[in-house]
């Protein structure tokens, strides 16, 4: 099936998880907009688009207005019909270091888009929220069902934000599928950044030879999804009705300890890299894995790349831009 009719806004579409999800769109046939300030992503990751006739890249923030910012997009291809929205500040320590930034982006970005939304009739919004939200005391594996007491004003805002995404569907008829990613990793995941995930950063240095740092015991636990399977899960909720209304766990459902992995790393690496490890860092989840039901029920939707051929993909992404 193509979508050569629908025109999609991704917000953030320049980030990590936003442009693989602008690679699947596009290769469906949509129209894409991408609207991005910048600040963590990277023209280089939408290199591929950059003149294709269904392709549009808007330099904008979603802390501001972005109807102004929308139109020449607009004036090309049409209304926009349905957006994913990824621009967000994902960073925890930075949001409990600068709480109020983090409402301003995460929070009240998101309610902007939401305006855009009800004022032109988009028929769905599509959220990155994140596991967060959930209570680190929370039994694992969570469940959508589980007690949601975020430990981080990150956290928090994703968790305010879900509430505003219901709010417009009961007001103003605004549908809606808010996603909570596990521990997304991938390519384009840039290792320098406070923003990346710890599987880029430890392949960095691992690739390289250097040091690599685990926080707290490394006995903490992750549930890692690879960035394509995150962007069909985006895709499916976009693209149709399935997930409408719904708050939606997207993970694996395997536990991996930081420790298991940063040994799987080191082994796929061929590294001598050491290991130190540091305190923990404030806002960390202790254990973090979901259950699969709901995904798998309202999205039809299983990881297709196990943790290891993930790595080796992100690995060989990593020695490829090392080298350039």
């Amino acid at each position: 099936m193509t979508f050569s009719d629908t025109h999609v806004l991704v917000t953030g579409g320049a980030g990590f998880i936003g442009s693989h999800t602008v690679d699947l769109l596009m290769a469906k046939g949509c129209k894409v907009s991408v609207l991005d300030n910048l600040s963590s992503g990277t023209l280089a990751n939408l290199a591929s688009w950059e003149n294709h006739p269904r392709f549009a890249f808007v330099g904008g923030d979603v802390t501001q207005d972005i109807t102004e910012a929308m139109a020449a997009a607009v004036a090309r291809h049409g209304p926009i019909h349905r957006i994913a929205h990824f621009a967000a500040q994902t960073a925890v320590p930075i949001s409990i270091d600068n709480p109020v930034t983090d409402i301003e982006v995460n929070l009240c970005g998101t309610t902007r888009v939401l305006e855009y939304a009800r004022r032109n009739a988009v028929a769905k919004v599509v959220f990155a929220s994140s596991s967060a939200v959930y209570d680190d005391d929370a039994p694992v594996p969570v469940s959508e069902e589980s007690s949601a007491r975020p430990s981080s004003p990150y956290g928090i805002d994703k968790l305010a934000a879900e509430i505003y995404l219901d709010y417009y569907a009961r007001l103003y008829g605004v549908k809606f599928t808010a996603l909570r990613f596990m521990n997304v990793y991938g390519p384009r995941q840039d290792p320098s950044s406070w923003y990346s995930g710890v599987i880029s950063i430890f392949l960095d240095r691992a690739a390289a030879g250097e040091q690599i740092t685990i926080f707290d015991d490394g006995e903490q636990t992750r549930d890692f999804v690879y960035v394509t399977d995150v962007a069909n899960a985006v895709a499916t909720a976009l693209l149709g009705n399935a997930g409408d209304g719904a708050i939606i766990n997207i993970g694996t459902g395997v536990e991996v300890t930081i420790n298991e992995i940063t040994r799987t790393i080191l082994t796929l690496a061929k590294s001598r890299s050491a290991v130190q490890y540091a305190p923990a860092r404030a806002g960390d989840i202790r254990r973090s894995v979901t259950t699969m039901d709901k995904a798998t029920a309202l999205l039809g939707f299983q990881a297709h790349i196990n943790l290891r051929e993930g790595l080796d993909h992100t690995l060989a992404w990593v020695r490829t831009a090392k080298s350039t």
